[in-house]
């Protein structure tokens, strides 16, 4: 799995021009086929197609799923619906009423609560230490009254750290998609902060 911009044209153009390394290998990825269609909710009545690309590493041979910072590996929602419902719940929201608030189904939200809630010690370290790697001199980001508004804070503060490097504003949660491969999640994390290049 590799996490990949959102526009599609582009992410084609990388492709063809041998622009996209294996995140295995580094060798250059070459377009294989692709992935099955799914459809991605997004906020209200929002949904949308997505057929990823896969790509195959012309040096070793392992296959990748590109997927767009949009969305996380193996959830129907995009990752910004995800996010919201996240930062509500670290805000001391109910889930039933982030649920309510979002229109997804309760079980669907405690799930991500709680995966999230579960890895979040490993995320605030992940994301602290990228905001510090963007930020010479980053805002501090003290207890926040949860382990996981810890993590959302630690997610927000990479992101904001990431606008006054860029000088771009990003969703903190398509940041969190492209540093976690997508995996933020997933039954296991991985980071991959180098991988910020593609929220832009």
């Amino acid at each position: 799995m590799l996490t990949v911009g959102k526009d599609a044209g582009e992410v084609e153009r990388k492709l063809g021009a041998g622009r996209l390394a294996c995140p295995v290998c580094g060798g250059r990825l070459a377009p294989w086929s692709h992935g099955r269609t799914r459809v991605v909710f997004g906020a209200g009545a929002l949904r949308w197609r997505l057929r990823p690309r896969r790509a195959r590493c012309a040096q070793c041979g392992v296959t990748h799923v590109l997927l767009p910072v949009s969305v996380l590996a193996r959830r129907r929602d995009e990752a910004g619906l995800i996010g919201a419902a996240l930062g509500l719940a670290a805000g001391g929201v109910s889930c039933a009423e982030v649920a309510r608030l979002l229109g997804r189904p309760v079980s669907l939200v405690r799930g991500w609560v709680g995966r999230l809630a579960g890895r979040a010690g490993q995320v605030r370290a992940v994301f602290t230490v990228l905001a510090s790697a963007l930020d010479p001199d980053p805002p501090p980001v003290g207890p926040a009254g949860s382990p996981l508004a810890d993590a959302v804070a630690a997610i927000t503060a990479a992101a904001v750290a990431f606008a006054r490097r860029f000088l771009v504003t990003v969703s903190p949660w398509e940041l969190a998609s492209a540093v976690t491969s997508g995996s933020l999640l997933a039954p296991v994390i991985t980071a991959v902060p180098g991988n910020t290049k593609h929220v832009l």
